[in-house]
Order: C-alpha cells, then sequence, then structure tokens
C-alpha cells in the first residue's frame, strides 16, 4: 500500500511539474488556448442568434446589440457598474436601466436614486419630501418615478427575484424564456432565454404586403415586415394634377416637386412656384376702397372681402370715458376729464387731461424699499431702486455664495462649472455646478494591445484594470538571437518569450550541429553579489541576468566497445573513448573454479591465448582456499589452496559420541564419510552397557547400541497380595504384561475380621467415655444454677417434673451425631 501511494504522489507531482513547465515556456500555445476558448463562445452566440438570418430579410445589424450584452455577461470584469467604476460580479444583486440596459449595483442605483430624489425636493422649502420627484438614469437620463426605485433583485425578463447562480446560465438570468414584449410592439414577444439588453427583432414569419398594396403578399420576418417593391407610388399628390413618381415608400407622399406659374391670394402678381404650394401671399397692400367710401384697405394681400371702416361706428375718446357717434372723415374729441389711467408703476394714476399718446412718466416721490428688502430710501416713483449690499445666500449648489446686488431671495442657479473629478480619475465635470454626486463620465477609452491592431472599448476609469484584448496578429519584433527570424507567437506586451529553435551551430570539435534549444539569451543567476544586510536595503542590481550560454557538449551517439569487451553501447560524441563498462571481467583464473571480479579492465592478449574467455596478465590472482564441496559429513576444509581437479582424501581425526552419548570417539573422517549404515554403527559403539533406563525402571542389558532400547526385562521383582501378607518374586516384564497376581487366602480374611471388631469396640468404649464426661458437666451446671435461685421462694409454687427427653436431649445430640460418624468410618474400612 505505501509503495502505491508513493508511485500515485509521483505521477501527481511529475504532472503538476510538466504543466508548470510548459505555461512557462509556451506562451503561444496558451494564446492559441485562448483563442480557442474565445472562437468556441463566438460560434456559440452566433449559433445562438442564426435563426434571426437564415430566412428572409433577417437584419443581422439589429442583434450586435444583443450580442455585445451576452457577450460582456459572460466575460469577467467586462460589464462595469458606472455610479462606482467596479467590475459587475456573477454573484451581486444588481439592477439594469430599462431605456439603455446599462447594468448598476443595486445598492449604487438605491443610493443614486435616494440622493437624487433628495437633491431635487430640498431646493425648495415648501416641496421638500412631499412631491413625487423622478429620478434619471446615470446613464441614459431616462427618468423613472418614486416608485419605481428598486428595491429587489430581479432576473433579466423580472420572473424570478434572487435568481440562484448558475454557471450553466448567462449571470443574473432565470433561465427561462424572456417573454417580454418586442419594442415596438407587434404582438410577439421574446423567445430566447433570459437575457441581458435590448430583445432582438422579432423573428416572426408573417405574411405582409409592400407600401403601396400593389405587390403580392410574401411571408416576412416581423421585424422587417414593412417593405418597398421599388415600383412607382402612383398616388395623387396633394396638388391634384399629378402623380407620386418616387419608388414604394413608407408615409405619405412627398410635396409634388414640380414648378407651375400661380397668382397671389389678391391676385396681383404672377410666380413660377412649387406645385406643392398653390396660395402665397405678396408684399402689396391691398388698397381697395371700403364701403365708406373714403378710406381704403390697409392689409397686405389678403384673401376674402376687406371688411368694414374701422373708424365707423360709435368710437370711445383717448381716456375710454365718453362715447362719440361720428362720421369716418372726424377724428374723436377729448372729453376734458382726467386721465385716470394706471401708470407703468402700477400705483399712481395719470393726472393729466384726456389726451392722446401715452402717459407720461410718474414723477411722485416716494418711500422705496430697494429690493433686497434692506435698505429704503425717498426717490422719484418710475425710478427703480438697487442697493449694493451683495447676497451671501448659497445658491442651490451650496457651495458658490449668489453675491448678486440687492438680491430679492430668489437667487439664481450656480452659473460655474462643476469641475470635480469624476469617478474615472481623469476628467472633470462639464456641467454647471450642482449638489449631490456628479453623473459617471460619458467617455469612453480604447485599450489597445501592444501593436494597435485590436482594441476594445470600455468605459472610462476601467482602463487600468482592464486586461488588454488578446491580439490575433504575429509579434513583429525583430529576433534577439543568432537566428534569422523568431518563433511565431502572437502580438503581447513585454519581451518575448525565450527562442526555443535549436540553435545548430557547428561544434568545433567534431562539426555536429548543435541540436539544444537556443542559448543566446539564457537568464542565469548571479554570483558573489553583495548581500543586504536587512529587509530595509534593497538590491541594487537584479538577481538573474541575461546572458549567451556556450553550447553544451556533443550528444550525437557513437557506438564504442567496453575495455573488456563485454559490449558495445553507443556513448556522446563529446565522451568518445576507451570506457569500461562497470560490469565484473568475468575472464576464468588459473584455478578455473573463479572468474576474475575486477571491474571493466583492458586485457593484453597474447598471440599463444586465443581463447578470449581466459584471464589475462592484469586480471586477478585467486588467493581464496578451496571452495569444492566436501563429502557428506566431512566438516574439514581442504587444506590445499584453490586448485582444479579433485580434492585429497580427508585424513583428520573426527571426534564423534557414542550411541549411548557418554565415551569420546576419535575416527579418521575418511572412514565416516565413506562408510555404510553397519560399519558406523560399529564405529559409533563403545562397547559398553547401555545406561538407558527401561519403562519399568530397570537399566537396559544389552551392549551400547542406537535406537530404543528392547523391552524384556528379566529382573526378579516382589509382588504382593492386596492384604500385603503374602508375598513372591517374579520376573519383571511378567508383571508388566499384567501375567502373574497374588489374591488374598482365608486367613487373610480372618484377620481382617477380627481387625475391624477391635476397632468397633475401641469406639464404642470412646463413646462411653464421652458420655460419662458430658453428664459430668451438666451435672456441676445445673448445680451452680440452684446456688443461685433466691431462698424465700412462694411454699404454693407447684414443682413441674421434667420428662426425660427435655432432661437428656442436649446430651442425646453430640451422641447421635458420633454414633454416625462411627458408622461411616466402618462403612469405609469393609469395602477397602
Amino acid at each position: 500500500m505505501s509503495q502505491k501511494k508513493f508511485e500515485e504522489i509521483k505521477k501527481a507531482n511529475q504532472a503538476a511539474a510538466k504543466k508548470i513547465v510548459e505555461e512557462h515556456f509556451s506562451s503561444s500555445s496558451e494564446e492559441e488556448g485562448d483563442e480557442d476558448f474565445e472562437g468556441k463562445r463566438g460560434k456559440i452566440v452566433a449559433n445562438t442568434f442564426i435563426t434571426y438570418t437564415t430566412q428572409t430579410d433577417g437584419d443581422v445589424r439589429e442583434l450586435e446589440r444583443t450580442k455585445q450584452y451576452v457577450n460582456e455577461a459572460f466575460q469577467a470584469g467586462a460589464m462595469t457598474c458606472l455610479i462606482c467604476i467596479a467590475s459587475v460580479k456573477r454573484n451581486q444583486a444588481v439592477w439594469s436601466c430599462s431605456g439603455c440596459f446599462c447594468i448598476f449595483h443595486m445598492p449604487c442605483i438605491q443610493k443614486w436614486a435616494k440622493d437624487s430624489q433628495f437633491l431635487v425636493s430640498s431646493l425648495t422649502d415648501d416641496d421638500f419630501g412631499k412631491r413625487d420627484y423622478p429620478w434619471p438614469c446615470p446613464k441614459c437620463r431616462f427618468e423613472y418615478k418614486r416608485s419605481d426605485t428598486p428595491s429587489r433583485y430581479y432576473c433579466y425578463c423580472g420572473k424570478v427575484e434572487d435568481p440562484p447562480l448558475d454557471p450553466w446560465l448567462v449571470p443574473h438570468s432565470c433561465g427561462q424564456v424572456c417573454e417580454r414584449d418586442f419594442k415596438p410592439s407587434c404582438g410577439h414577444k421574446c423567445l430566447l432565454l433570459c437575457h441581458p439588453g435590448p430583445c432582438p427583432p422579432c423573428p416572426k414569419m408573417v405574411t405582409t404586403t409592400c407600401y403601396c398594396k400593389k405587390a403580392k403578399p410574401i411571408p416576412r420576418r416581423c421585424s422587417a415586415k414593412e417593405w418597398s417593391c421599388q415600383l412607382p407610388c402612383g398616388r395623387k399628390l396633394l396638388c391634384g394634377q399629378h402623380k407620386c413618381e418616387n419608388p414604394c415608400h413608407a408615409g405619405s407622399c412627398p410635396p409634388c416637386p414640380r414648378v407651375s406659374r400661380q397668382k397671389c391670394v389678391c391676385g396681383k402678381r404672377v410666380a413660377e412656384r412649387s406645385c406643392a404650394s398653390p396660395l402665397w401671399h405678396c408684399d402689396q397692400v391691398c388698397g381697395k376702397t371700403l364701403p365708406c367710401g373714403n378710406h381704403t384697405c390697409e392689409q397686405v394681400c389678403h384673401v376674402g372681402a376687406c371688411g368694414d371702416c374701422p373708424r365707423s361706428g360709435k368710437r370711445f375718446c383717448p381716456c375710454q370715458k365718453s362715447k362719440f357717434s361720428l362720421p369716418c372723415t372726424e377724428d374723436v374729441p377729448t372729453c376734458g376729464d382726467s386721465c385716470d389711467k394706471v401708470l407703468e408703476c402700477g400705483i399712481h394714476r395719470c393726472s393729466q387731461r384726456c389726451h392722446r399718446g401715452p402717459c407720461e412718466t410718474c414723477r411722485q416721490e416716494v418711500e422705496k424699499h430697494c429690493r433686497c428688502g434692506k435698505h429704503t430710501k425717498r426717490m422719484p416713483c418710475h425710478k427703480p431702486y438697487l442697493c449694493e449690499t451683495k447676497c451671501v445666500k448659497m445658491r442651490d449648489c451650496q457651495k458658490h455664495q449668489c453675491r448678486r446686488k440687492c438680491c430679492p431671495g430668489n437667487c439664481p442657479p450656480c452659473d460655474q462649472n462643476c469641475g470635480r473629478t469624476l469617478g474615472c480619475r481623469n476628467h472633470k465635470c462639464p456641467s454647471v455646478c450642482h449638489r449631490g454626486s456628479c453623473y459617471p463620465c460619458p467617455e469612453t477609452v480604447d485599450v489597445k494591445c501592444n501593436c494597435g491592431n485590436t482594441k476594445v472599448t470600455v468605459p472610462c476609469g476601467r482602463e487600468r484594470t482592464t486586461r488588454p484584448p488578446k491580439c490575433k496578429e504575429q509579434c513583429s519584433r525583430p529576433p534577439t538571437c543568432h537566428h534569422t527570424s523568431q518563433e511565431k507567437h502572437r502580438c503581447h506586451f513585454g519581451s518575448c518569450p525565450p527562442c526555443h529553435q535549436p540553435c545548430q551551430k557547428v561544434l568545433e570539435k567534431c562539426g555536429h550541429l548543435c541540436p539544444a534549444p537556443c542559448h543566446d539569451q539564457a537568464l542565469i543567476k548571479q554570483t558573489g553579489r553583495h548581500q543586504p544586510t536587512g529587509p530595509w536595503e534593497q538590491p541594487s542590481e537584479p538577481a538573474f541576468i541575461q546572458t549567451a550560454l556556450p553550447c553544451p557538449p556533443c550528444q550525437v551517439p557513437i557506438p564504442m566497445e567496453c575495455l573488456g569487451k563485454h559490449e558495445v553501447s553507443p556513448l556522446p560524441c563529446h565522451a568518445v573513448g576507451p570506457y569500461s563498462c562497470k560490469r565484473a571481467c568475468g575472464r576464468t583464473l588459473t584455478c578455473q573454479n573463479h572468474t576474475c571480479m575486477k571491474e571493466c579492465h583492458k586485457v593484453t592478449e597474447t598471440d599463444s591465448c586465443t581463447d578470449k574467455k581466459k584471464a589475462g596478465p592484469e586480471c586477478l590472482h585467486c588467493e581464496e582456499g578451496c571452495s569444492k564441496s566436501r563429502p557428506s559429513g566431512c566438516p574439514h576444509p581442504c587444506v590445499l589452496p584453490c586448485h582444479p581437479g579433485e580434492c585429497p582424501p580427508c585424513v583428520q581425526m573426527l571426534r564423534i559420541k557414542c550411541h549411548c552419548k557418554i565415551t569420546s570417539l576419535y575416527v579418521e573422517c575418511r572412514k565416516i564419510t565413506t562408510a555404510d549404515v553397519n560399519e558406523k554403527n560399529l564405529l559409533s559403539c563403545c562397547k559398553n552397557q547401555c545406561p538407558k533406563e527401561l519403562p519399568c525402571g530397570h537399566r537396559c542389558k544389552e551392549m551400547c547400541h542406537p535406537g530404543e532400547c528392547p523391552f524384556n526385562c528379566n529382573q526378579k521383582v516382589k509382588l504382593r497380595c492386596p492384604c500385603k501378607r503374602i508375598k513372591k518374586e517374579v520376573q519383571c516384564n511378567k508383571v508388566r504384561e499384567n501375567q502373574i497376581s497374588i489374591e488374598c487366602d482365608t486367613t487373610c480374611k480372618e484377620m481382617k475380621q477380627k481387625a475391624s471388631e477391635l476397632k468397633e469396640a475401641e469406639a464404642k468404649a470412646a463413646l462411653e467415655e464421652e458420655k460419662r464426661r458430658q453428664q459430668a458437666e451438666l451435672e456441676a451446671f445445673e448445680n451452680r444454677l440452684k446456688g443461685r435461685r433466691k431462698k424465700n421462694r412462694k411454699r404454693d409454687e407447684v414443682a413441674v417434673e421434667l420428662t426425660l427427653w427435655q432432661k437428656y436431649k442436649y446430651y442425646l445430640f453430640p451422641l447421635c451425631a458420633i454414633v454416625v460418624v462411627v458408622f461411616a468410618w466402618y462403612i469405609a474400612n469393609a469395602v477397602d
């Protein structure tokens, strides 16, 4: 298990190291992988919208805006909140504007709406917090009501509240069908899954005719159902004389483009004018005589009758107090009353007589207040009074004072520029000075690749954190190594990756081409650098420097034979020469028993020696003893050094034990090793009696022998009857085999009976003695009890005589126990 686990960890480490090396040394492959990923994503989005353009008159341009929003939703960091200039992440609550479809963080747009409503409602104290002021979108200025302030997080289509994060769906999408009404409304609904941005043009197919209704109805996309057949329109123009010659078009026909001679309204002049405007007025006065006959019409070229004379009928005097009925040839006289018209001051009246023309200026002196109400002065009524006091109130921006002379309190809006730095940190607010937060920067910035051919447009301020786009163009920088052209790789920032082309330089010693990767710009760690004394001391020189390394030794394989001629192995070109294969020499030594164990070495072969397996003068000389196998049972080594042929017989004395393991015998080794089984038994016999004991306990009578002793003991042993009175001498082997047994006779039985009777008499005597002793103890106890009784006992006390059982029950119990014990002992002996 431990070995298996070690192998698994080893494989994992090797895979991790390989991955790190590939990521470090193959930037071009990484870029190609990113390009493939972007290409796949583009194909997926294109396949999503392919159904909108596969049939008649599908407009691809209308889909670009929706595609852009979907692509930005999938790209990390592409969606930016214009309020805080930060990326919109997948797990953050957002709100989308219904006008420009820009996406904002939910807390940002809520704060924006609250601040906007507060600023607008706080302009006047009377309306503060009472009216329902709208708030605008930070980007498109589309106005929303107070009730439209977002309070909950919904998906793009508005069906699901707090949509869960799903890596397989568009971020902030519920994954259901959008079903929003198309704009402009056509009666159909969007069929895409819940998506950001505007809905694409309606893809439904409808049957419709052209604008002029002349062509046959054909099936077309609902979004492009209005079409032109390109035939002449043919409808009559407003002039009523000509027809529209334009191709089939939408809406009303344009004015008639032709020119004709037409009279003016009064008919005095004729001019060439557009047929579309037949009515026109000349600049001459009418001049016709009015019905009064005294005056002429003073109107400029007009239509219809001139009307009555304006001086006919009853007319008022100039002050409008008296009415006169005079001919139109006479002027209305003044009435002589005071004028009494309100003068321009609006306070006093005209004191002159009824007069023609305007009234004169009011010249009365009054106490006038200045416009701001802080000062008073006596002066003519017609002159305005403005003091020199400057208003110190703050304008609506709450930053600058009004500073207008004699301000009545309605201070004008601030006319200075805001000038505050916007959230992008690049521009200043161009609006008029205002309260609250400035609108987001409307500018956009192009983030370009190194060569400038590829760019991505981002909101101003995001160019610092936006990663430059992946450029598909090839890097055009010249190579920095000795190669004529560098490896193909994509446009990039910074220095080009190290060259991995083969060096291909001609090596000086062997003439081969260097196959190693290009090493003209290798990173080498500096040696002998000054070590900093602490973290506060910054290194003055880089730890690694880029320098050219010499070509490595030539590795072209050249076949070479080793010194001992064991093998032919390919050696690197730079290491070609005599070499040792590290094996043992293996040549047979002169002893013909061993081989040379010296490491592969050069061997000088003479003309007389034709065997390549035979040792040479450089081989080792055998210094070992004879290692040939000895005869079975011989523990002695060969006395000769390592030699060819058979070993001589062993003549050393061998010490052995006899069969009974008591006596040591000395025998020549060769006799033991060459003897058979019987001869070995005779050589191992000490000629003494065997000291082993038989199972009966007697000593074996045989001479020293191998193996187990024979069981034939003939020694005499004594045998008795069961009562031990009769005894006889018999052979031991017969007793062991239960062939002889001695039984008791009549005499033995009589003696046994007498002995039992004697034991009974002795037991009975002992019992009687025990009874007498107990009776004596009882009498002594009763005597002690009588002495303690009172002397003055009552005379009428009746003496109760005890029964025999009551008197002797204490003696009978021990006696019975003794009898039982004696009987049991007797029974036991009788059985034996």
